[in-house]
């Protein structure tokens, strides 16, 4: 389009979902109700039957809302204050809802005027448009956008800028020339990074049936364990997947959690959820091919920790005995998809064991917040004033699970199964020392992953369950 005007003159309208934030706010706030009020998602379909405007206006209105946390394009920002300093007129035209548009634009200061969508209007593409030439007439305009929805007014535009395109974009602005500002971001890694691979580490607690049946050379049974381990990862990563989506709120305020890829934006809100269900088919195709048991095993696991998810994690204690149960559950996994059978000592050393590590986690959580850390900002059930018993409970935690294992090396089981159990019992100082020092690293605040993953990575942890292995096939074999 022709400018009649000068630049300096002509109005700028930007768009808001992918442009001038790295998401879209009608799955920002579908997640958001999700997670403030779960008990209007059936209205969803309702909703959604009577138009995109009308989804978007009881979404808008469902939730509360907090500009401030939104993950904004400091590139697009920093342009368009520039554009502010020098005297031009600027408008937010978005398909947003118009209440979120205006809290948008009441917390970056920068817009003269807002364009949204209201209860019956969902102003986007043409209507976007019309809305512009409205306003501006034949005198020309300026516009930044990223999606197919904006080529009709990148088209008008006297000066177009693109900013991270989709498909469509990016061929019209090969084939206009026209500005472009690429956000570097990187979906494949940004995908990889959300599915958390790191933490399948986890699952190799499905070994631990097969690895105490002593059938080391079973191929039968290491093919039903590594299927068992592809699937409880795939399983686990969707439920990450889900878990963020519903947390990018508690996510964006946390120091570190908010560089997460739907936390900063890097990873799109809809990519995410076709990745999720994707990896969830996959782990479920794959649980049909291994034995009857197993199936229910990992649909027990997925209700729980979606249940977790959803309200578990902000009740107090709940949550941990939870964690405790979901690590519990890897190892019945594995009994499972092997078909071998559970003994009460394993069981019960496991609860304890793995009680004393989710208290780990949440003692590490609580105590990245600080002093004054409180329900509403934690997202928890706890407040600063608990470190001290989650510490001590720990602490009591993990010594009761080195005691059951003292216990089970002095039953009947271990003089049938062990032909030196004696060689058994040094595991009880070293499970003392792995335990003892996550929590003295955990007081000093050096405790920073996931303390099972910590202990998969910790080069002293993997010595002492080096030598602790090597003792157990000695008493074994010796």
């Amino acid at each position: 389009m022709d400018a009649r005007v000068p630049q300096t003159e002509r109005p700028i309208f930007v768009d808001l979902d992918g442009t001038l934030i790295r998401s879209d706010l009608l799955w920002e706030t579908l997640f958001l109700a999700a997670r403030q009020s779960p008990q209007l998602m059936w209205r969803l379909p309702l909703w959604a039957a009577e138009g995109k405007a009308r989804l978007k206006a009881e979404l808008a209105r469902a939730v509360e809302f907090d500009a401030a946390l939104l993950p904004y394009r400091t590139e697009v920002v920093e342009a368009l204050q520039r554009a502010k300093a020098e005297g031009r007129r600027i408008v937010l035209a978005t398909g947003a809802n118009e209440r979120l548009a205006h809290a948008v634009a009441e917390h970056l200061d920068l817009f003269d005027e807002v364009m949204a969508s209201g209860d019956t209007v969902n102003l986007t593409a043409e209507r976007k448009l019309e809305r512009i030439m409205t306003s501006c007439g034949e005198d020309g305009f300026d516009y930044y956008g990223n999606s197919h929805e904006d080529i009709c007014l990148l088209d008008r535009a006297a000066e177009a800028t693109v900013v991270a395109p989709d498909r469509a974009a990016h061929r019209w602005q090969r084939r206009s020339g026209s500005n472009r500002i690429d956000a570097g971001s990187r979906p494949a890694r940004a995908a990889l990074k959300a599915m958390r691979p790191h933490q399948w580490a986890k699952n190799v607690l499905v070994f631990v049936p097969m690895v105490l049946t002593h059938d080391f050379f079973n191929p039968g049974m290491i093919v039903a364990g590594i299927l068992a381990f592809i699937s409880f990862s795939f399983a686990a990563s969707a439920v990450y997947l889900l878990n963020d989506l519903l947390d990018l709120t508690a996510d964006r305020k946390h120091k570190t959690k908010r560089n997460r890829p739907f936390a900063s934006g890097e990873l799109p809100i809809a990519t995410g959820l076709k990745l999720a269900l994707g990896l969830l088919a996959t782990a479920m195709v794959i649980a049909l091919v291994l034995p009857p048991l197993y199936l229910p095993v990992l649909l027990v696991y997925l209700v729980a920790t979606t249940a977790y998810s959803f309200f578990i994690k902000r009740m107090l204690l709940i949550d941990v005995l939870t964690l405790a149960g979901l690590y519990t559950t890897r190892i019945l996994a594995g009994a499972e998809a092997t078909d071998n059978t559970l003994s009460f000592w394993l069981l019960a050393f496991s609860l304890f064991f793995f009680l004393s590590l989710a208290l780990v986690k949440r003692y590490t959580e609580l105590q990245d917040f600080g002093v004054g850390a409180h329900r509403s900002k934690t997202g928890r059930g706890y407040v600063d004033a608990d470190l001290e018993t989650l510490a001590q409970a720990g602490m009591t935690s993990g010594f009761a699970s080195v005691m059951v294992l003292a216990l089970y090396i002095n039953s009947p089981e271990v003089l049938r199964h062990y032909t030196e159990p004696v060689l058994v019992w040094p595991i009880c100082p070293i499970l003392l020392y792995i335990i003892v020092r996550i929590w003295v690293l955990a007081r000093r605040e050096q405790m920073h992953d996931d303390p099972v993953v910590f202990i998969l990575r910790d080069w002293r942890s993997q010595m002492m369950v080096a030598i602790g292995g090597v003792m157990f096939v000695l008493a074994a074999y010796a």
